[in-house]
């Protein structure tokens, strides 16, 4: 994740492009920072307590502008899901939270936690985790001079965009399956399709009400631009053999969504695909994957 953090175009209003790399890139000052708390999350085992850090008033003003924006960007374009749980998460709108406190507030209601990451991890372990009940978070804050867009997954996504997720029971019990499902894989093939299905369901999945596109997934949730976009996206019919040779981009806007008509639909579809989904299933569609359409 951070090679392709680094990699990455943007134009001045944060929509990846041509113009010039992030402003975060030539930022020593923000990537100081950011490498001390990379390098506080190597070595972490999951479940172990992330340590507390102390955030500058500027980190804070960053999470307040985005947590702001976002939340009225969820009031049009979140399905309804999303905004039952949003207004029970325990994540605060004033200043970034800690870890820990996010977390307390999580187990009671879903038993889940977040437990340490520096930034990209392997998918056997961030998948895995979930079966236990924790999810993989980064502490840093993304830079301030583009404070509604990020090339990567930040504080922001972790905790406010998949905080809203492991706050309802429902979409946690998604997470669990997840976990479940990759912890009987053993060939790196099976994994990346699982991953795939993951990225396209609860990071960039939709749902349809009354014939609108909303979005579910905490990758949109957590993207201020993509959500004010979802009208210009292809839009499919919820499909996993579908997703397996359907375009994604890391990062960038997604150029195709796949929708559900309910939290019922996607709970029953992917319960039918996981629990059946092994090694060798994963090289049967490994093999007959359909050629993406557009």
């Amino acid at each position: 994740m951070n090679d392709v953090w680094a990699r990455t175009p943007v134009t001045t209003d944060g929509r990846t492009g041509t113009v010039g790399q992030h402003p975060g890139l030539c930022d020593s000052r923000y990537l100081e920072r950011r490498g001390r708390l990379v390098r506080a999350a190597r070595g972490h085992r999951v479940g172990d307590p992330s340590p507390p850090v102390t955030y500058s008033e500027a980190e804070h003003a960053t999470w307040r502008t985005v947590h702001s924006a976002l939340t009225t960007a969820h009031r049009r374009h979140a399905c309804r899901d999303v905004l039952e749980a949003g207004a029970d998460a325990p994540v605060p709108a004033d200043r970034v939270p800690q870890h820990a406190e996010v977390s307390a507030e999580l187990r009671p209601r879903t038993g889940f936690a977040f437990t340490l990451a520096g930034g990209f991890v392997e998918s056997r372990r961030f998948l895995g985790a979930m079966a236990r009940g924790y999810f993989h978070a980064v502490q840093f804050v993304r830079h301030p001079a583009i404070p509604l867009y990020t090339p990567e997954p930040d504080v922001i996504h972790d905790v406010f965009g998949h905080g809203i997720h492991l706050t309802s029971p429902r979409i946690a019990g998604l997470y669990r399956l997840f976990g479940r499902t990759a912890l009987r894989l053993r060939t790196p093939e099976a994994m990346a399709l699982l991953s795939r299905v993951y990225w396209f369901t609860l990071e960039f999945g939709v749902m349809r009400e009354a014939g609108e596109v909303k979005a579910f997934g905490a990758g949109l949730l957590s993207s201020y631009g993509e959500l004010g976009a979802l009208d210009r996206c292809e839009v499919r019919d919820l499909d996993v053999r579908d997703m397996i040779g359907a375009r994604d981009r890391i990062p960038g806007y997604q150029p195709v969504l796949f929708d559900v008509r309910s939290l019922t639909h996607l709970t029953d579809t992917l319960t039918a695909f996981l629990e059946g989904f092994d090694d060798e299933a994963g090289a049967r569609l490994t093999a007959a994957a359909p050629a993406d359409r557009s």
